[in-house]
């Protein structure tokens, strides 16, 4: 009687014995690698922070070669020149007293924006009239340049913080408004019945639902916000710095400028910059890496 065992075995010896198949043992045996290991170009490559310092370093070094090829250093300094002024006004501390007056303006102009642009957008999701309002005042306002209402925040407050401030607050307000009400008004209806369902409403639909679902457009908002901000700030104490007779680094700025020190104003500018990408790369690039990229809502 045959076995199921002794069948199998006998296919397996005329498997193996016959001739024309042919076995490459030596090749049958080398296992390839699975995952081919990076190089050391690919996994420096991969750091963010090292692509755009490259960035950077090129940027600089064009900027040296044509201000050494101009020849002109109160036209267009090196960028030599202009960190050697920069080092020395870091070092005797103007440069980081006049950056403490811009940001602790711009701080308390950019939060007051955000609460009256949260305060527009929650009267707006709640009601059609408070859409009618927001969507009317944005199409007023937001086209309206900031510094065209400095001639008014100097006759309504005066020489001095709160015109600036007020500036501030318009400059941040619509674009952070209209970004978070974009985003409300995208949840889907889904969520929105989900939330309903767990008895949420008005505020607490809002804080647990709206927001989250939402909040990449927020975060656009933001950034926006704070570049508007940032570059208003600059032009307004370009023009309040003269007339008050002290500022922060836009009066720098045009404080060198009448000294015909070049090289000073570049070191102003590149402060500008440096606290641009500070914000940019530090603090919203993280604010970003911990909430919609964790979520798995940005790739």
């Amino acid at each position: 009687m045959i076995t199921h065992s002794t069948m199998q075995s006998t296919m397996q010896s005329i498997l193996v014995d016959r001739p024309e198949i042919v076995r490459d043992v030596s090749r049958s045996t080398v296992i390839a690698d699975v995952e081919k290991p990076l190089s050391a170009w690919e996994r420096l490559y991969r750091v963010p922070l090292l692509r755009k310092g490259l960035i950077l370093l090129v940027l600089a070094v064009i900027w040296e070669i044509y201000g050494r090829w101009l020849d002109n250093p109160l036209l267009f300094p090196p960028f030599t020149a202009m960190l050697q002024a920069f080092v020395t006004d870091l070092g005797n501390g103007i440069i980081p007293a006049r950056t403490l007056v811009s940001l602790q303006t711009l701080v308390i102009g950019y939060a007051m924006g955000i609460l009256l642009a949260a305060l527009l957008t929650t009267v707006a999701i709640g009601s059609q009239i408070g859409t009618d309002l927001l969507e009317t005042m944005t199409s007023m306002l937001n086209p309206l340049p900031a510094i065209a209402l400095l001639p008014l925040a100097l006759i309504w407050f005066g020489l001095g913080s709160g015109s600036v401030i007020f500036v501030l607050v318009h400059s941040v307000l619509w674009a952070i408004a209209l970004n978070t009400h974009a985003g409300f008004r995208s949840v889907s209806n889904t969520l929105r019945m989900v939330g309903r369902n767990y008895g949420l409403s008005g505020l607490g639909l809002v804080r647990h639902i709206l927001i989250p679902a939402a909040f990449p457009s927020i975060l656009t908002g933001l950034k926006v916000g704070w570049a508007f901000a940032w570059r208003t700030l600059i032009a307004a104490e370009l023009v309040f710095g003269v007339s008050s007779g002290s500022g922060g680094l836009g009066w720098y700025i045009f404080e060198n400028r009448n000294q015909l020190e070049t090289a000073n104003v570049f070191a102003g500018l590149f402060t500008v910059i440096l606290i641009g990408l500070v914000v940019e790369n530090g603090v919203f690039a993280t604010i970003e890496r911990r909430t919609i990229r964790r979520w798995g809502m940005q790739h």
